[in-house]
């Protein structure tokens, strides 16, 4: 009888370990009309997430750029987007304090019709801030990853 219920518990720990180890693959774009098509992400802590961003604009890069970052939570975004904007030669990506260390993934700045897909672990629960660091754009594109 004991031997049964073990294995039965150990099956099903098992499958529960399958199912949360397995990635999540997220999928969101952005246009020219700096927008996101999705404003809510969700993923579970402590699964490898798969982001693929496409920009399905038409306006050239130097103009209309984008790109997909993820922020911790209570990040300063107007912080963040004013310092972006000295960044131009790192993807509009910060490298100084104390902005570096808010940046938990991102793609690089992305011309009409490119994409590129980031894999990345959140291993804390919480409501993770997503932008466009662009100049100027981060004020419209964004949105919120749920990590649950």
């Amino acid at each position: 009888m004991k031997t049964k219920l073990l294995k039965r518990i150990a099956t099903l720990a098992l499958a529960t370990a399958t199912t949360f180890a397995s990635a999540a693959s997220l999928e969101i774009t952005g246009n020219d009309t700096m927008r996101f098509d999705k404003a809510e992400l969700e993923t579970n802590a402590g699964q490898e997430t798969t982001v693929t961003f496409k920009n399905v604009g038409s306006l050239p890069k130097a103009a209309m750029g984008h790109n997909f970052v993820v922020l911790k939570p209570g990040t300063d975004l107007a912080g963040f987007g004013n310092a972006a904007i000295a960044a131009a030669g790192n993807e509009y990506i910060p490298t100084e304090e104390p902005f570096a260390s808010q940046v938990v993934a991102y793609t690089k700045v992305l011309g009409p019709g490119e994409s590129e897909t980031i894999n990345f672990t959140i291993t804390e629960p919480g409501k993770y801030p997503f932008i466009c660091s662009f100049p100027g754009h981060w004020a419209i594109m964004q949105g919120v990853l749920h990590v649950k």
